[in-house]
This record gives C-alpha cells, structure tokens and sequence, in this order.
C-alpha cells in the first residue's frame, strides 16, 4: 500500500534540472488558478 500516492503528493526528479522545471511548472499551474480571483484595480479620474 505504500506505493500508490495519496492526492497530492508525487515523487521529484532526480536530477536537479527537472526538479526545477517541474517546480516551476507547478507554480505555473498554481498561478493559473489563482489569476481569476485577484481583484483588477484601475484608476478612478
């Protein structure tokens, strides 16, 4: 039972490169689901 991964959890690369890559596309994801519920401020005149 120890293999199969609970939601949310993954193994990382091994080597140091992807590790960063897969970093980076995880905050990408993450960022695409935060964008819609950041308020847009614009200037009053």
């Amino acid at each position: 039972m120890n293999c199969i991964k609970l939601r949310g959890q993954s193994r990382m690369a091994g080597d140091f490169d992807r590790q960063v890559a897969e970093l980076q596309v995880r905050i990408a994801v993450l960022n695409r689901y935060t964008a819609p519920g950041i308020p847009v401020t614009q200037p009053v005149e």
